[in-house]
């Protein structure tokens, strides 16, 4: 590992502490590119305008037609959390302007696979909706979306992920509309607005067309600002970049979830988790809500995930979390023991002492289709590489389809490199899609050693040692001063997250005693800058020589009654 201190411009900095701005955080944030106050200014009118998103004066329309006609609404939605939030703020928001007739419906992982297909409309058609409406999902659905027009539904397409290409470019669906800023001719700013977010901003649309039409005016049109709680979590849950009007959408949702202000769902999940919902962090929804959700999609449905975001009554919110609590140990059991095997296949793959190869590929017959995109993390983050997990399908008929999960490292874009894949070898990818680093695929079984070599194949063209080399960004060194608990609690509050890294401070520091406790975390009495200070390393047995450069993230623990700071350790530079 090369621990790698971040550019800290001084201009950015000066200029943002001259604006008020706490020194630490000046610095944190001139190292993450902000240069000045607007930047962090998270107020609602900041954010950026619908104007920008093409086809939402079109989906606008399409919806206030389709509520003045009374018409049967039916959303499409997607089985992890960005789309559980997406469906919930859909409903939550439709219902708010006036709809009547809304439901929902969410693929199964194993049996329906993902996106909007043909037998999803089927599905849609068979409820008696005149209008499908898909979140976190269908730019890819070409034949779904094709089979639902011909049933008669109209469709909009809303999502975030990137076109499908064909042999002469972007290939899109024959929707009604399309709202996505991925989509060509799109000038919205943000290009990483999750799929929650893109909903969030059809509601925004919609709200406008009708208050144009005199529904309602500014007084009384209905406060859509109820769903942000739920465009924070889904945000943060689906780690896309935290730019600028991500960052906002989520410090808004953040201050109501802190004010209690908030779906009954999100706060029987913090209390499922053990969190406190009045200090709410992105961490809180990145680490402890986000996976409960997605457990109900990963193994079994994620209507339950839904149902949690979408009701009103704290008795059952409290049911449906503590169920989605259990999901969630029994998806970490199923995960650990994957893990273990995976990591041995991956290790396998090499010598000891020997570099990995470019990219890893792991497959087993025993492993579970809903937890290969963790495992394919957890190997990605080990080795450093590029890494898929496949696991035999268990949709009916599709026994010898293989589906797969893969997690990328920077440098190498994995939805591209399934792209060149499937160009270089037809027939070998059935399906694919997904962002820059977590991607999807099936292939058929006889299909995964071609696979394989075609994307070791690409991952030696694409990376060099460089690239290959982990590198940890780091905020550079902790001035002992700013070794407080009341700096602790300013640091978690703000928003971080992907792209937008929370921060790491490294420097050299004595290493005093160190022991393990339980069995795999290494707890630490360390000496910093001449003063003792307690440190643990989660999941790490390997002992630090007595002088040692970390890399080291602050909290605040309690002892006695007492919060005391304590460096939690990311990693070593020897």
């Amino acid at each position: 590992m090369k621990i790698i201190p971040r550019d800290i411009p001084p201009r950015s900095v000066w200029a943002l502490e001259k604006a008020g701005i706490h020194p630490l955080l000046a610095r944190l944030y001139a190292a993450r590119g902000v240069t000045g106050t607007e930047e962090l200014d998270d107020a609602l009118a900041k954010l950026l305008p619908p104007t920008t998103m093409k086809g939402l004066p079109e989906a606008a329309q399409l919806l206030a037609d389709a509520i003045a006609q009374d018409k049967r609404l039916c959303i499409v939605a997607d089985y992890d959390c960005d789309g559980a939030t997406a469906c919930a703020v859909a409903l939550r928001g439709l219902k708010l302007l006036g709809a009547r007739h809304v439901n929902y419906i969410v693929p199964d992982r194993i049996v329906d696979g993902y996106g909007l297909t043909a037998p999803i409309a089927q599905r849609v058609n068979d409820s008696g909706a005149d209008v499908l409406i898909t979140v976190d999902n269908g730019i890819a659905s070409m034949d779904g979306v094709a089979f639902a027009r011909q049933l008669g539904l109209q469709v909009l397409i809303t999502d975030h992920h990137l076109p499908a290409s064909g042999p002469t470019g972007i290939v899109l669906p024959d929707a009604n509309v399309i709202v996505n800023p991925n989509q060509p001719g799109c000038n919205f700013a943000s290009k990483s607005i999750a799929g929650v977010g893109v909903m969030f901003y059809v509601l925004l649309a919609l709200r406008t067309e009708l208050r144009a039409r005199g529904v309602f005016d500014q007084a009384s049109q209905p406060k859509l600002d109820t769903l942000l709680p739920l465009v924070a979590l889904g945000t943060v849950a689906d780690v896309v970049k935290l730019d600028a009007n991500n960052r906002r959408l989520v410090a808004q949702g953040l201050k109501r979830v802190r004010a209690l202000a908030m779906p009954c769902g999100i706060a029987s999940l913090f209390i499922a988790s053990g969190r406190s919902a009045v200090a709410a962090t992105t961490f809180d929804f990145g680490f402890a809500l986000g996976p409960r959700i997605n457990a109900a999609g990963r193994l079994s449905d994620m209507t339950l995930g839904i149902e949690c975001l979408l009701t009103d009554d704290p008795a059952r919110a409290d049911e449906l979390a503590k169920t989605l609590d259990g999901i969630n140990r029994e998806r970490r059991a199923i995960e650990g023991d994957m893990r273990e095997q995976a990591l041995l296949a991956a290790e396998s793959l090499f010598d000891e002492g020997d570099e990995p190869p470019p990219a890893i590929c792991v497959f087993d017959p025993d492993f579970h289709e809903g937890v290969v995109g963790i495992v394919a993390s957890r190997i990605k983050d080990k080795l450093h590489r590029p890494a898929f997990v496949f696991a035999t399908s268990g949709a009916p008929g599709k026994e010898h389809e293989l589906k797969g999960s893969g997690r990328s490292i920077p440098g190498f874009h994995l939805r591209d490199a399934l792209d060149l894949v499937a160009k270089r070898h037809p027939g070998v990818l059935l399906r694919f899609g997904g962002h820059a680093m977590a991607a999807g695929c099936t292939i058929t079984e006889d299909g995964l050693d071609t696979f394989e070599q075609a994307l070791i194949e690409v991952a030696q063209e694409w990376l060099d040692a460089a690239t290959l080399t982990r590198r940890l960004e780091t905020d550079g060194p902790l001035e002992p001063e700013y070794r407080r608990v009341d700096l602790v609690d300013t640091l978690h509050k703000e928003v971080w997250g992907q792209g937008f890294a929370a921060p790491t401070f490294s420097e050299e520091v004595e290493v005093l005693s160190q022991r393990l406790v339980g069995e795999k975390h290494l707890a630490l009495k360390l000496k910093h800058r001449g003063q003792p200070v307690d440190g643990i390393w989660f999941s790490h047995t390997e002992p630090l020589p007595a002088k040692v450069v970390l890399a080291f993230r602050l909290d605040a623990d309690e002892w006695n009654g007492m919060r005391r700071v304590r460096f939690l350790v990311e990693g070593a530079q020897v």
